[in-house]
């Protein structure tokens, strides 16, 4: 009974007010105390007006529970009017009504639940983080001078600064300085050299623009892909229009040293350009093997440029099997007749048909594969469907599956050069060797309509194989599971009896390399007095 006597006369104290004795807990700036029996005694919120458990008997229920009502925002009347009373905590620095009593409200206020006017507002950072939304998103720089955008920045954070166009034209040029550092640096710590990718594009106004990227592995061994230069060229036809370009980028990002291989546009790879390149690297100091090591064509665009011209060749053939994939998939009837005598043939195929799309010639392959494999039910189909016209022959089918075979050789290599990851130069070797000695056994066939399907696609790859090869072949030495023994093994399937001769080219040229590292491993020369 003493308990619960001493316990009772706090509550009662605390439903009055007390000049001796004040309450701290802030909870009571949002609560009140009722008596609701002679042993309990609850808490209501002055908002929502919900009791909540503070004395009952001889138990006391405390604050935590009050604190959470509020804070974490639980009243469903404090969180309805949580924007407007953060509003106007933030815009008023001073208590309105100028006493000390209110004065000293707020500041409990401020201390228990941080609001707005906690998180310092930077106007810096937010020029800085504008000028990464342009260059992320691509917007216009005038945007920042329109007046809907700075109404809306104003709504957000009423201290902002509006910013003009050369200002952030300014932070967007220091961004890209801050980049090209970091990007200096990374190179700067590679242990190995970095290979470019020369591509030229004209704008509407015929001016020419090379776009040099370099592709490199940094210290973690990861391979890098970056975009280095973009240079407008005024002539591009000039057979010196690149020398100043390449020149550039080497200066640029101190290259002079590092440089690889460079590949050139295919469009503009002629003799006269790849000697006046390889004349300025021998003076830039990055001419390896003299010259042999600057590509004139790009695997991937002599891959795409043989399929297209095998296509271009039988496309009389690939516009039937085309116009015999469109009446199937265009209409339902059609394919539910077609998916019958399917059945009926009991043809083992589990492909379904696609209609491809002219601009991708691998759709193309993959069309013409998936309807050569279903061919004995095209051929039986105008015997169930009046409606089918276009029938292709068992001999265009055989046509078809043959130059299936070839696009088979060139869809494999461009997946290895498309696939989510890198794919290295020695991994590369063994899909171009393989088409390399294909076609070459393909033009010299017996069958007249494989050698001359084959012999124009060969005398085109053959150029780019003796273009590559060398640094294909120095990339797989280096992987310590074959070295030169897969060399010896693929140049005498290719070259028979000439194949010493090549597999010594290789060998020196390995050594050349070797040497040039080591050179450049060297410390510097004392200087001489």
């Amino acid at each position: 009974m003493d308990t619960l006597t001493t316990l009772n006369e706090i509550a009662d104290s605390e439903a009055q007010p007390n000049k001796f004795r004040r309450k701290k807990s802030i909870v009571w700036e949002h609560f009140t105390i009722e008596r609701v029996g002679a042993d309990c005694t609850r808490a209501c919120c002055k908002k929502c007006k919900k009791s909540f458990a503070y004395i009952s008997g001889s138990k006391l229920a405390g604050t935590s529970h009050l604190k959470r009502h509020i804070a974490l925002g639980i009243c469903p009347v404090g969180r309805t009017n949580q924007d407007k009373n953060q509003l106007t905590s933030f815009n008023s620095a001073a208590p309105t009504n100028g006493s000390a009593e209110a004065t000293g409200k707020s500041r409990k206020r401020y201390r228990a639940n941080p609001g707005p006017t906690s998180i310092p507002f930077d106007q810096a950072r937010c020029y800085y983080d504008i000028a990464k939304m342009i260059i992320q998103h691509d917007y216009p720089l005038e945007m920042v001078e329109h007046s809907g955008f700075n109404k809306f920045v104003q709504n957000l954070q009423p201290l902002f600064s509006s910013v003009s166009v050369d200002t952030i034209q300014e932070h967007i040029f220091n961004i890209y300085l801050g980049e090209k550092q970091n990007l200096l640096n990374i190179i700067g710590a590679i242990p190995g050299r970095v290979s470019l990718t020369l591509n030229l594009r004209t704008s509407d106004q015929n001016l020419g623009y090379v776009f040099l990227t370099g592709y490199f592995v940094d210290s973690d061994w990861k391979l890098r892909c970056r975009l280095l230069n973009v240079i407008m060229v005024p002539f591009p036809d000039s057979d010196v229009a690149f020398n100043h370009a390449v020149a550039a980028c080497l200066t640029d990002w101190c290259l002079e040293t590092k440089l690889f291989t460079l590949t050139l546009d295919q469009s503009v790879a002629n003799v006269n350009v790849r000697k006046n390149l390889g004349h300025l690297l021998s003076i830039k100091g990055g001419n390896i093997l003299n010259g042999q090591l600057i590509i004139g064509s790009c695997c991937a665009r002599v891959l795409s440029n043989l399929a297209q011209y095998a296509l271009h060749y039988m496309r009389a053939i690939v516009e039937k099997v085309r116009q015999s994939v469109k009446f199937v998939k265009t209409a339902d009837a059609h394919e539910e007749k077609f998916l019958e005598l399917k059945r009926q043939l009991q043809v083992p195929s589990a492909k379904e048909l696609i209609v491809d799309d002219q601009t991708k010639w691998d759709t193309t392959y993959q069309m013409l594969m998936t309807a050569s494999e279903l061919k004995e039910v095209f051929s039986c189909l105008d015997t169930s469907d009046p409606d089918y016209k276009v029938t292709p022959t068992m001999d265009e089918w055989k046509q078809a599956e043959i130059l299936c075979e070839y696009l088979k050789l060139f869809f494999d290599a461009a997946n290895l050069l498309t696939s989510p990851t890198y794919s290295t130069a020695d991994v590369l070797f063994h899909e171009v060797w393989k088409i390399q000695l294909d076609l070459m056994q393909a033009a010299r066939s017996q069958d007249r309509f494989i050698r001359d399907l084959t012999r124009p696609l060969q005398e085109k790859f053959d150029e780019y194989w003796n273009d590559c090869n060398l640094v294909l072949a120095v990339a797989v030495v280096m992987d310590p599971r074959f070295k030169m023994k897969l060399i010896e093994f693929t140049f005498n399937k290719i070259y028979g009896e000439e194949a010493e001769s090549w597999i010594k080219i290789v060998d020196e040229g390995v050594h050349e390399i070797f040497c040039d590292y080591i050179v450049q491993s060297l410390p510097p020369p004392p200087a001489s007095f």
